[in-house]
């Protein structure tokens, strides 16, 4: 087995990754830091809505899994919102907890009475958003957030300036309404925010550059959306040009098409570019699945690291060879091993697609002859045909049942 950066006993992933080539774009920061948004854009998921109890539920979650940051809620929404972003910050979890806020005073000090450690302020980039959507001139825009960022700062919070809609913003009107901001209020960090999603990687990639040379003194953050999938792809380019934290959400949850996955992006960075970022990776399954029972939402089965069924081979063929190969080295069937993950190990499914050495397999575990090549071709085709009239596959115990009667 050899011991590399894309190669060892727990992944198996390509050597282009570190190509020295590639290695030339990655301005990785020391400490990448994920922020969590799972609280408060994540529940704009159409159909969710989370109280109190399962609010504090999950950022204890959040907080078993490694997550640096919490944005526990925008607590100008509803008072229960209040009610738990105090709850969550009262219990000192151990991430750092931020409120959501509009760039008004009255927000900022709500959030100082809630006992948050910082603050995401929005205001939209977008000229037309400020026209139309909130009927405002931008000098008054650009007044009230230096206004409300500066009494932040002043009362001892960490402040994001989060730029709504920046990645379709006019350059030279989002770049003079930041200056300005920068000159008259204050923020500690910069978000460069892909409200819909649109950024591709390398996009991403050369936003968080010019927004680095741009001002050099601020930490600079990265909030996508998943809209054209590309949210994680985008995320980890972002990190990649040296963007410092990473806005994400639990299995993706959120707005439209969702927000970025914490998993994707930490598990790559692990995996494929040899960044690790502290999250406890093995917590990631159950995480997931936790909020998703929570939030009464299913997970797709052939999902990325979290899905149910990625661990499950189907084709004969296929397991053919891993049955040759398992004790040999798993991972040339492999991208990872999935217990890194905290996910179930490899199963072998029952059905159409099935061949002599998944029945064989079986056939062991019900301590059946598995030998017998004349009966494990009968019993072969007998699954295929159960499997069609079903239109499913079969489950362990009905194979049991039907070989068990098969080999009397």
């Amino acid at each position: 087995m050899s011991n590399t950066p894309w190669q060892n006993d727990k992944w198996y992933t390509s050597y282009w990754n570190f190509d020295d080539r590639a290695k030339e774009f990655y301005k990785f920061v020391d400490k990448i830091r994920f922020h969590d948004v799972t609280l408060r854009d994540g529940e704009q998921q159409c159909g969710l809505v989370f109280n109190k109890d399962q609010k504090v539920a999950i950022a204890e979650k959040l907080a078993e899994v490694g997550v640096h940051r919490i944005e526990a809620g925008m607590p100008i929404v509803s008072k229960q919102d209040e009610d738990a972003i105090r709850e969550i910050a009262k219990r000192k979890l151990g991430p750092e907890i931020f409120t959501f806020a509009r760039c008004m005073v009255d927000d900022a000090k709500l959030a100082l009475d809630l006992g948050a450690d910082g603050i995401i302020m929005e205001i939209p980039a977008n000229e037309n958003l400020i026209k139309y959507g909130y009927k405002w001139e931008t000098n008054k825009a650009i007044e009230a957030a230096s206004k409300a960022t500066k009494f932040a700062h002043e009362n001892g919070l960490y402040v994001v300036l989060f730029m709504i809609d920046m990645s379709r913003a006019d350059f030279n009107y989002m770049t003079s309404f930041v200056d300005q901001v920068n000159k008259d209020g204050y923020f500690d960090a910069l978000a460069c925010v892909d409200t819909m999603g649109v950024l591709n990687p390398m996009g991403a990639y050369f936003m968080v550059q010019t927004m680095k040379q741009r001002y050099p003194n601020k930490k600079i953050e990265i909030h996508a959306h998943d809209d054209f999938g590309l949210g994680a792809a985008s995320t980890i380019m972002a990190l990649a040009a040296g963007a410092d934290v990473a806005h994400t959400t639990i299995a993706s949850i959120g707005e439209r098409a969702g927000n970025t996955s914490y998993e994707e992006v930490a598990f790559s960075l692990l995996t494929m570019f040899g960044v690790d970022t502290g999250i406890k990776y093995e917590k990631m399954y159950s995480t997931a699945h936790f909020l998703m029972d929570l939030a009464k939402i299913p997970c797709r089965p052939n999902r990325g690291i979290i899905g149910p069924d990625i661990s499950k081979m189907k084709a004969g063929l296929v397991v053919g060879w891993y049955e040759n190969i398992k004790n040999v080295n798993p991972l040339i069937l492999f991208p990872y091993r999935f217990p890194m993950t905290g996910h179930p190990d490899v199963t072998y499914t029952i059905g159409k697609h099935s061949g002599g050495p998944t029945i064989q397999f079986y056939l062991r575990q019900f301590g059946l002859d598995d030998k017998d090549e004349e009966k494990v071709k009968v019993c072969v085709a007998a699954v295929k045909e159960k499997s069609f009239e079903l239109g499913r596959e079969l489950t362990v115990a009905e194979f049991e049942k039907m070989a068990r009667e098969m080999f009397k």
